[in-house]
């Protein structure tokens, strides 16, 4: 997703083992990529051959200074977000050029529509959606940017996985890094990006925290079928078991209304500290075997250096490179 250049017909390629339809037909693949979520600004340089990670840096940022939103303004003290970028990028060694811009879950609202008939040509194709989208979005939908690929859900039927994005929102973020590190060259957020991490056999469920933002994705095969995003009421820190598995019951509802079948297996990101109270949990309540997102088979392949970013929650930095970033 962009909104310095006009989109084509989508956002990126995502899935495991790159077997996701691509999101653009050409796209920038930046080598260099920048996450800004609440609670830090990150960033990664990669190396030509997959896997090598040149150099990474990460740095906290205090509570309130950025704010994710859908709506409203997010970056609430954009100065305080300028110097943890400064001193990320110094760190990393990321000296201006195209980088890929990784922003908080609640920035991107998605969808999976049913669509039959959808235009082949971008600028026919981004009205309808705009209009498919106009009650389910809490923002005027002509002051969006939105992105979207086709694919095929249960019995064969088409459907459109839709990205949207308030533009001045997506803004906020672009202007943080075009005032120190040269322009974006692509934007999406960070759970999109760790879906390449996933398991492309069966149904994995995929549990992702990031400050409140809770966001529970369902991907059958390399097909997406159910994504969530959910504010919580208090930090990931904070939040008990119970309040993510209520949250989790209704996605594991739609998805067997919609797809039938059971899900294979749960991946947890974002949970740190509390990462095994909350695998326990999910094992005892719905019987799937769950690990951390850094267990996949996808991540499995990579040096202990790479694993351990995605350890310390910084799975979207990796993600991106799986989608071809590097």
């Amino acid at each position: 997703m962009t909104s310095s250049a006009p989109l084509t017909n989508g956002i990126f390629r995502f899935g495991p083992l790159r077997k996701f339809e691509r999101w653009l037909n050409a796209m920038p693949h930046p080598s260099s990529v920048i996450e800004i979520a609440p609670s830090h600004v990150a960033a990664a340089r990669w190396g030509r051959s997959r896997g090598n990670l040149e150099s990474y840096a990460i740095e906290p940022l205090g509570v309130g200074t950025i704010v994710a939103s859908p709506i409203e303004a997010n970056v609430v003290k954009p100065d305080a977000v300028r110097a943890a970028l400064r001193r990320v990028l110094a760190r990393a060694l990321l000296h201006g050029g195209p980088v890929a811009l990784l922003v908080p879950d609640p920035v991107v609202r998605v969808f999976i529509l049913t669509l039959d008939n959808l235009p082949r040509r971008a600028d026919e194709a981004r009205p309808l959606l705009r209009w498919r989208l106009k009650k389910s979005v809490p923002f005027d939908v002509e002051e969006t940017v939105v992105s979207w690929m086709r694919q095929k859900g249960r019995d064969a039927n088409a459907e459109v996985v839709t990205a949207v994005a308030r533009h001045r929102i997506v803004r906020e973020y672009e202007q943080i890094v075009e005032a120190v590190a040269g322009s974006p060259g692509v934007v999406l957020s960070s759970t999109l990006a760790s879906l390449a991490l996933l398991d492309e056999r069966g149904a994995t469920l995929l549990i992702r925290v990031s400050g409140r933002t809770m966001t529970t994705v369902i991907v059958n095969g390399v097909n997406l079928a159910v994504y969530r995003s959910t504010e919580m009421p208090v930090d990931s820190a904070l939040f008990e078991p119970r309040a993510m598995l209520d949250e989790v019951y209704p996605a594991i509802a739609y998805y067997q209304d919609t797809w039938g079948g059971a899900i294979d297996r749960a991946r947890l990101a974002g949970f740190g500290a509390r990462e095994e109270v909350f695998r326990r949990a999910i094992m005892g309540e719905l019987k799937i075997a769950t690990s951390p997102l850094a267990d996949t088979v996808g991540a499995q392949q990579f040096a202990p250096k790479v694993k351990d970013l995605i350890r310390q929650d910084l799975d979207a930095l990796v993600g991106w490179m799986m989608n071809g970033g590097s």
